[in-house]
C-alpha cells in the first residue's frame, strides 16, 4: 500500500494554494478553499471532483494553466488517470497558441501509463496490460493530441493519432461515453476538413450519441452541427438513409432559421419527393457547395424516388415486376434513362434484383433497410394488413381443400 509522505516546504504546493486563496475573486474563493482543504486532508477523490468542477467553472480560465503546472502536476499520480486527462483537455484550451496546447498535451501523454502489455523475453518476465482506466485515459489523450494537430494543419499526424486511438478503443470491453465522444468528435472534424462526407456523417452522429447536446453544446454549436450534418447527408455518395438524422432532436435547431429549408430538403430526399425537391431548389444558391453539386443531387433524388416507389408498391401477391414506364413516371425520367438509374441503384447496393431490357421490366427482390418516417410507417402498416389478409385467405383455402379431401376419402 502506498503511504503518503509529507512534502517538503520547497516542494509543497500549499504556499501556492494559500496565495491563490487570498488573491482570488470572491466568487472563486469557495473553490480554492475546497481545493486547499481536500489536499490537506489527502482526500484524493474529493480533490479530483473539486478540480474538475474548478476547470469547468466560467471565469477560471486565467488560473487554470498555473493551477495545473504548480499544483496538479505534484499530485497527478493520486488522481484518476481518466479524470486527469479530462482536466488537462480543458486546461489546454487556455493556451494562446495551438503549438503550446500540443506541447502541453504531449507532455502529459508521455507521463501516462501505456495501455500496451509487454511481452516476456529472456531478460524480462513481461507485464500485462494495466487495469482500467489506463487505456481509456491514453485513448482520450491521443484524441486531444489529434485535435491539436488538426488545428495546426498536420493532417497526417492527426490521422496517425486517431488510428492509434481507434485501435485502443476497439480492444476495450467498456468505454466511458466521454472517451468515445473525444474520438468521434475529432474524427468528425478531421473528415470535415478532408471534405469526406460519408465518414464525417457517421462520426458526427456517433459523437452526438455520446454527449448530452442540451447541456454540453451551445445553441449555436447545435445549429452548426445540424447544418453540417445535412450538407454531408446530401453530398455523401453512399448516404441514402436520412431517417436517423430526421429523427435526431438536433435538427430542430434549424427550425425558424435561415437554414430551415435544408431540413425540408432532407425530408424531401427521405421520402423521394421530386416535386418538393424542385420547389426547394431555388434555395441552393444560398449554399454554394450544394449549388455546384446540383447534377449529383438530381441523380440522388431520383434514386430516392426509385426506392420509395419500390417500397410503396402494392403487396397483393402479384408479380414483383415493375415496368420501366412506371419507374420513369415516378422518377420523372425518360424511359431510356431508367435502365441506367436501376444499374446505379444496383451498384450502390440500394436494391437487389434483375432487369429485362427487352421487356423493359425490373424484378426487385430487396430494398436497402432504412429508418422510416410517419407516412412511410403508415404505408408499411397498410402493406402488413394486406399481407395478413392474404395469408388469412390462403389459410381458408387450404382448410377448405383439406375438408374436401377428407370428405372424399370418407365417401370412398
Amino acid at each position: 500500500m502506498d503511504i503518503d509522505t509529507p512534502a517538503s516546504s520547497s516542494t509543497s504546493p500549499l504556499p501556492f494554494l494559500g496565495h491563490q486563496l487570498s488573491s482570488a475573486p470572491e466568487e472563486l474563493k469557495p473553490l480554492w478553499t475546497k481545493i486547499k482543504s481536500t489536499y490537506e486532508k489527502k482526500l484524493w477523490h474529493n480533490l479530483t471532483v473539486v478540480l474538475t468542477e474548478f476547470v469547468f467553472t466560467p471565469g477560471t480560465g486565467p488560473y487554470q494553466i498555473e493551477l495545473f503546472e504548480k499544483f496538479i502536476t505534484t499530485i497527478e499520480s493520486k488522481i484518476n488517470a481518466l479524470k486527469l486527462v479530462e482536466i488537462a483537455r480543458r486546461v489546454g484550451r487556455e493556451y494562446s497558441e495551438p503549438e503550446l496546447t500540443l506541447k502541453f498535451l504531449q507532455s502529459l501523454h508521455s507521463r501516462l501509463t501505456s495501455p500496451y502489455p509487454v511481452e516476456a523475453t529472456d531478460d524480462h518476465p513481461g507485464t500485462p496490460a494495466p487495469p482500467p482506466p489506463a487505456a481509456s485515459a491514453y485513448a482520450l489523450s491521443l484524441s486531444s493530441i489529434a485535435y491539436a494537430q488538426l488545428l495546426l494543419g498536420n493532417l497526417e499526424a492527426c490521422k496517425e493519432s486517431l488510428d492509434e486511438c481507434e485501435k485502443i478503443l476497439s480492444e476495450q470491453d467498456t468505454i466511458e461515453p466521454s472517451v468515445n465522444a473525444g474520438y468521434y468528435g475529432v474524427a468528425g472534424d478531421y473528415f470535415k476538413v478532408k471534405a469526406d462526407y460519408a465518414p464525417y456523417y457517421k462520426n458526427a452522429l456517433l459523437y452526438l450519441a455520446c454527449v448530452d447536446t442540451e447541456k454540453e453544446l451551445s445553441e449555436e454549436d447545435r445549429r452548426s452541427r445540424a447544418h453540417d450534418l445535412c450538407i454531408a447527408a446530401l453530398l455523401g455518395e453512399t448516404i441514402y438513409n436520412f431517417g436517423e438524422l430526421l429523427q435526431h432532436p438536433i435538427l430542430q435547431t434549424l427550425v425558424g432559421t435561415e437554414w430551415e429549408w435544408i431540413k425540408d430538403l432532407i425530408s424531401s430526399f427521405n421520402s423521394g419527393e421530386i416535386g418538393k425537391f424542385e420547389s426547394l431548389a431555388n434555395h441552393l444558391s444560398n449554399e454554394p457547395i450544394l449549388e455546384s453539386s446540383i447534377s449529383f443531387l438530381r441523380q440522388k433524388i431520383c434514386l430516392m424516388a426509385l426506392i420509395q416507389t419500390i417500397f410503396a408498391r402494392p403487396r397483393d401477391g402479384a408479380s414483383r415486376l415493375m415496368t420501366f414506364q412506371t419507374i420513369g413516371e415516378a422518377t420523372r425520367l425518360p424511359v431510356n434513362e431508367v435502365e441506367h438509374l436501376l444499374m446505379k441503384a444496383l451498384s450502390l447496393s440500394l436494391i437487389k434484383g434483375s432487369l429485362d431490357q427487352v421487356d423493359g421490366t425490373a424484378d426487385i427482390s430487396w430494398v436497402q433497410p432504412r429508418v422510416l418516417e410517419g407516412s412511410q410507417l403508415t404505408t408499411l402498416t397498410e402493406q402488413l394488413d394486406a399481407w395478413c389478409d392474404s395469408v388469412g385467405k390462403t389459410q381458408e383455402a387450404v382448410e377448405y381443400q383439406r375438408r374436401a379431401a377428407q370428405e372424399a376419402v370418407l365417401v370412398q
